[in-house]
């Protein structure tokens, strides 16, 4: 049981309700600016329709067809349709997986009244809304184990609910599946509860390419431990038998290194497996795919599985990895292949999330120097100030979410479209929220008053009804900051505006297939 401590039963319910509530407004929001603004005539992924549209499909597009823009649609499609089209590979199967069971048994009761698509676009909604809650209590529970502090956890958990990347949050898109994986694999692995965070983190490997990444966490913290065991172990002993303690203390670090590799990267390899056998290994011809769909392909140049085709080049290769072939040729990914003037605007967009995380980086480094030096394996890392591990932002235990952090935005500033740096770094690091909520304590001395986080006192004002539920929904520090905007310090206004202004123009662009991040 992930038990935090008696302050989890008080704050846990306010961040449940406040993300509940930002889904809820998100839903309205895009459905209202996809119905006012026009949609642009984007060169994007769209396949015909299977079925005739029934009773409640115009009604359900009306008002989620927001959700299923850009890259949502081949989501939607792989849920319905399967893997068909090469570039298909590059969106993972746990996601659609989990639509496609979802709208074939909770929603097929609908089936009367809505097509597959439509059940799927309603399934985004509900799926992603549910798991978007979960993360938040995910980033939460992380968050007061790693940090140490009540305060920065519980406000790191309400400005999540803000996220920048709120509209790969809600539509169909991974990032939230993402999150939730995620937070909630390292929030057992904190716990001690390893087996299971690993079963976590490699079920987020099956949801995106970059949950490989996260086996870094596991092999740090096994790090960390055999090298406090050797510590421990060797004192008092002689030369010799230290270096058979080292020795042992090294296989059994290698083993169980390879062990926590192999199951975070299974899926991600089976996943390539497939794909191989999918298209160099072919066992359809042209003729047993739907013609409507063919014509697709012909059209748009998608290569389909045809035994009476050449074998595609990157089967030929010593390991023939679909999506890092997908990445090159569909996608232009690569590295300094974004860093062209035409970009700079797309740079600008992310310019925001990538200060925050350089600056996180450089006030830690700057708080714990030595620590950092040694990469926080260093005996003397092992004591904080005054001989005490130190905590919030400046605890032992966040540097290897900084190293995590770096080498994302790194990765993502060279190797990637820039552009999806928002989002790959706000699904995937709490970081972000850590340090935004740092600075958000720092600026504002009221939120450290321990009244402004009693929320066991209910107002006697407060009715039942709507109007209480969206009033205890608002009651919060993050809301109480928004409500007296003009009081606040500038570095309160850039941090909250950043995230607001993100949220809000999101929707707009997005869910009108707009070009966003």
């Amino acid at each position: 049981m992930l038990y935090i401590d008696n302050h989890a039963e008080l704050d846990i319910p306010v961040i449940v309700r406040f993300a509940a509530f930002t889904r809820g407004l998100s839903l309205i929001l895009q459905a209202v600016l996809n119905a006012a603004i026009s949609d642009h005539a984007a060169d994007a992924f769209s396949p015909p329709r299977s079925e005739e549209p029934k009773l409640l499909d115009s009604s359900n597009e009306m008002l989620l067809g927001g959700l299923s823009h850009w890259d949502a649609e081949h989501f939607l499609f792989i849920a319905e349709r399967g893997y068909l089209y090469e570039h298909n590979f590059a969106f993972f199967p746990l996601f659609p997986l989990i639509l496609h069971s979802v709208a074939a048994t909770l929603l097929w009761p609908l089936s009367a009244f809505l097509t597959v698509r439509g059940r799927l676009l309603l399934a985004v909604a509900l799926v992603n809304s549910g798991l978007f809650v979960l993360s938040a209590v995910a980033l939460y529970g992380l968050s007061r184990v790693v940090l140490g502090d009540r305060k920065l956890a519980l406000v790191s958990g309400l400005i999540y609910c803000l996220t920048p990347a709120n509209v790969f949050m809600l539509a169909g898109y991974s990032e939230t599946l993402f999150a939730a994986l995620t937070f909630g694999g390292l929030w057992l692995l904190e716990r001690g509860y390893t087996f299971r965070a690993c079963l976590l983190l490699a079920l987020s490997t099956a949801t995106r390419a970059n949950g490989l990444v996260n086996a870094g966490f596991l092999l740090y913290q096994l790090l960390q431990k055999s090298l406090d065991q050797v510590r421990v172990q060797s004192k008092g002993f002689l030369s010799q038998r230290r270096w058979c303690l080292y020795t042992m203390a090294a296989l059994k670090f290698l083993l169980r290194s390879a062990l926590y590799i192999s199951v975070v990267a299974l899926p991600f390899c089976l996943f390539q497996f497939y794909g191989y056998y999918t298209f160099c290994k072919p066992s359809v011809s042209q003729d047993q795919i739907s013609s409507v769909l063919l014509k697709l392909a012909q059209e748009k140049g998608y290569r389909v599985p045809n035994t009476a085709a050449p074998v595609p080049s990157w089967c030929m290769k010593s390991i023939p990895v679909l999506y890092s072939y997908i990445q090159d040729v569909y996608w232009d990914v690569g590295f300094l292949r974004y860093f062209q003037l035409k970009q700079i605007p797309n740079f600008l967009l992310a310019l925001p999330i990538a200060t925050l995380s350089v600056m996180a980086l450089y006030i830690y480094v700057k708080a714990n120097p030595h620590f950092c030096k040694y990469l926080g394996l260093g005996e003397s890392g092992l004591k904080g100030k005054d001989g005490k591990p130190p905590t919030d932002f400046h605890s032992t235990k966040v540097f290897v979410y900084i190293a995590h952090c770096s080498v994302l935005l790194i990765f993502g500033t060279f190797c990637m479209h820039v552009q999806v740096l928002t989002r790959f770094l706000a699904a995937s690091s709490p970081v972000v929220y850590w340090v935004s909520a740092h600075f958000l304590l720092s600026s504002e001395p009221s939120l450290r008053e321990n009244k402004s986080f009693d929320h066991g006192q209910r107002l006697d004002t407060l009715k039942q009804g709507f109007v209480g539920c969206f009033l205890m929904c608002m009651n919060n520090p993050v809301t109480q900051l928004l409500m007296h905007w003009r009081t606040r310090s500038l570095s309160t206004r850039c941090i909250l505006g950043y995230f607001i202004s993100y949220w809000l123009i999101g929707l707009a662009l997005h869910c009108n297939f707009l070009p966003w991040t």
